[in-house]
């Protein structure tokens, strides 16, 4: 059974595997952070965050020295699966952490009652 934990990413109950939504390909363990499996790039700031104006540069533009863009994709289609603002150096964070033995019970209850 999968179940749908974001709208890019669910959880394979019977291999506790994260799978990417868009083409079921496993990304890693559901025990484990599931970015450990995806393509991993950094956008620079100049292009995630151009001037509004030619030539000018907003004040509400993240520095590059302060922070990066990073996104996470699925290796097999490319769908992004997320993205995050963090200062450079900065471990990747650990976002999503379920309890996947409580999963499996409250999933197999469900089927019980089907």
């Amino acid at each position: 059974m999968t179940v749908r934990i974001t709208e890019n990413l669910s959880i394979d109950l019977a291999t506790e595997e994260w799978c990417c939504v868009a083409c079921s390909h496993r990304l890693a363990p559901a025990r484990m952070n599931y970015k450990t499996g995806c393509m991993v790039a950094e956008v620079p700031m100049e292009e995630a965050h151009p001037p509004l104006v030619e030539g000018q540069a907003l004040s509400f533009t993240p520095h590059a020295d302060f922070c990066r863009l990073v996104e996470f994709y699925c290796p097999s289609c490319g769908t992004v699966l997320e993205n995050e603002y963090l200062p450079p150096g900065h471990p990747l964070t650990y976002d999503i952490e379920l309890d996947i033995d409580a999963l499996k019970a409250r999933h197999a209850e469900q089927d019980g009652r089907s």
